[in-house]
C-alpha cells in the first residue's frame, strides 16, 4: 500500500497519517512513514523521536556538468533501499521514519536533503515497503510531486468552509495522468452525522471515513504525544483503524 495524506494546514492530517502508519504496521506490513512537510508534525503523531535533522549532505553528490534537473543525485553506490536502512529512524511498532528535515531558515539549506529524500522515495523497490506519507499542508505543495509515490491520496477535511474549499482544489490531483489511481476524502473532527455528506457533496470527493471530534486525541496533541499511545481505545484512533481496514480490504479485492 502506498498512501499519501494531504489537506489544509491544521486539518489533522499528521495525526491521522501517524496513527494510520502505526496501525498498518501492526497488520504485519513493513511500513515506511514519509514526512515531506517542512513543519513539525508526523514525528509527534508516530511517537518517534522528534528531530529537525535532515538527511546528511553526504547522501548526495553533484551531478556531472550538463545533466538536467537538480544539481545533485543520490551518491554513487548508495541505493534507495540502503539509504532507508542508513537514514530512516525507528519509530514504535517497527515503523521506519524518513524526513527531509524541518525549516529553521531559508529553504535552500534543505536542498541536498530534499534531493536525497525524493531520490530515495522514488527509487525504493516496489514491494519492499508500504509507504505512508504526510505531505505539506495547503493546496500548492502537493502538486509539486511530493505525492508521486502514492497509489491513493487521502484528503483530510474538517467540516468547515475553508477546509472543504481546500479539499475541492486538492481533488485536482486526480487529473494528473501520472498521478494517484484514486483521490478520496476522510472527514476529521466531525461533530455531526451529516458532516460526511456535506464534505462529499461540496468537495466532490468520495468520503471513505469520518473521524469524530475526540477530546482524548486533542489532549494527546496538546501534550505532544501520539494518540495511539495516549488514548489507544479512543473513538478517533478506532476510526483511523477503520480506514486501515477499508484500504487494505479494497487493495486485496
Amino acid at each position: 500500500m502506498r498512501v499519501a495524506f494531504v489537506g489544509k494546514g491544521g486539518s489533522g492530517k499528521s495525526v491521522i497519517a501517524g496513527t494510520f502508519a502505526r496501525l498498518l504496521s501492526r497488520t504485519g506490513a513493513p511500513v515506511l512513514a514519509l514526512d515531506s512537510d517542512p513543519l513539525p508534525g508526523l514525528a509527534f503523531s508516530l511517537g518517534a523521536e522528534v528531530t529537525d535533522a535532515p538527511i546528511p549532505d553526504d547522501a548526495v553528490e553533484e551531478k556531472p556538468e550538463g545533466e538536467e534537473g537538480m544539481p545533485y543525485r543520490l551518491r554513487a553506490g548508495l541505493s534507495a533501499d540502503d539509504a532507508v536502512e542508513r537514514y530512516a529512524a525507528r519509530a514504535p511498532d517497527d515503523v521506519r521514519f524518513l524526513q527531509f528535515g524541518k525549516l529553521r531558515g531559508h529553504a535552500a539549506a534543505l536542498m541536498r536533503s530534499q534531493v536525497a529524500y525524493r531520490e530515495i522515495v522514488h527509487g525504493l523497490s516496489e514491494h519492499r515497503w508500504s509507504l505512508v506519507g504526510d505531505l505539506p499542508g495547503g493546496t500548492r505543495q502537493p502538486f509539486f510531486g511530493w505525492a508521486g509515490f502514492a497509489d491513493i491520496v487521502v484528503v483530510v477535511v474538517e467540516p468547515t468552509a475553508k477546509s472543504i474549499l481546500s479539499a475541492r482544489r486538492l481533488s485536482r490531483l486526480a487529473d494528473d495522468p501520472e498521478g494517484p489511481s484514486r483521490v478520496v476524502a476522510v472527514v476529521n473532527k466531525a461533530r455531526d452525522g451529516g458532516d460526511a455528506a456535506t464534505v462529499g457533496a461540496r468537495s466532490r470527493l468520495e468520503v471513505i471515513a469520518s473521524v469524530p471530534w475526540d477530546e482524548a486525541v486533542a489532549e494527546a496533541e496538546r501534550a505532544g504525544r501520539a494518540p495511539i499511545d495516549a488514548a489507544p481505545e479512543s473513538a478517533g484512533v478506532r476510526a483511523v483503524a477503520s480506514i486501515v481496514t477499508y484500504l487494505h480490504e479494497e487493495r486485496t479485492r
